[in-house]
């Protein structure tokens, strides 16, 4: 059974309360005979554009996630890869950047950050046409593609990137993106973020990103290094 509870503030977070929900995905990859995705609270566009790509029910993982996410809270996540947490994270973060307005040049409005670069082109691949259909420009940023054509493409303006730490961390010292503007953040499998020592990194990324910014953690486990990021 899927788990959503409030999270309270640590002792240690001084006086800004972040709202916090924490998921527990089962361990399951079907879709169940739960709330369907408008229930959940997406606009009805996005549930249109969904059902023709033949996606009409939501995983467990997203039913656990969305409407929070939608809200504006932080969300802790347990799920696996193959449990649907792409859209988990994607569709809630679509949602709230569609009425953001033109892109500005090299600062991003939110970061999916992934640990490879073959997740980050799965993650590019699942949310590009849902971007597309809401007129946000989305990149991939990953090493072993072409530097200049993200650079290119963090000049004339994104919504949203997709990226693995290193990386980013490159263009943001070389001054090709600016992280000030990044409201929401989302950390995917970050097991895998600490077993490839990417976590200070990570940590460094999050640092430049607004501080009041919502951050969407999902990973196979919450604790060892990834307590430690969470």
């Amino acid at each position: 059974m899927t788990a959503s509870s409030s999270m309270p503030a640590r002792p240690d977070e001084g006086p800004h309360h972040r709202d916090e929900t924490i998921a527990v995905a089962p361990e399951t990859t079907n879709r169940g005979d739960g709330p369907s995705f408008a229930e959940l609270g997406l606009p009805k566009p996005r549930t249109s554009a969904l059902a023709r790509t033949g996606i009409t029910a939501p995983f467990a993982i997203q039913t656990a996630t969305i409407p929070d996410a939608l809200a504006g809270r932080d969300v802790l996540a347990r799920a696996r890869t193959g449990s649907g947490k792409t859209l988990a994270f994607g569709l809630p973060m679509l949602a709230r950047l569609a009425d953001a307005g033109p892109a500005r040049s090299r600062r991003p409005l939110a970061l999916v950050l992934v640990p490879t670069r073959e997740l980050a082109m799965q993650v590019h691949d699942a949310l590009e046409p849902l971007a597309h259909s809401l007129q946000l420009k989305l990149k991939l940023v990953a090493g072993g593609l072409s530097m200049s054509h993200q650079m290119s493409a963090l000049q004339a303006g994104v919504h949203l990137v997709v990226a693995t730490p290193g990386r980013l961390a490159d263009l943001v010292r070389r001054g090709n993106c600016d992280l000030h503007d990044v409201r929401i953040t989302v950390v995917d499998e970050a097991d895998h973020m600490a077993d490839m020592g990417f976590l200070p990194e990570v940590s460094a990324i999050l640092a430049d990103t607004v501080p009041t910014g919502q951050r969407l953690l999902f990973s196979a486990t919450l604790d060892g290094d990834v307590d430690t990021l969470i």
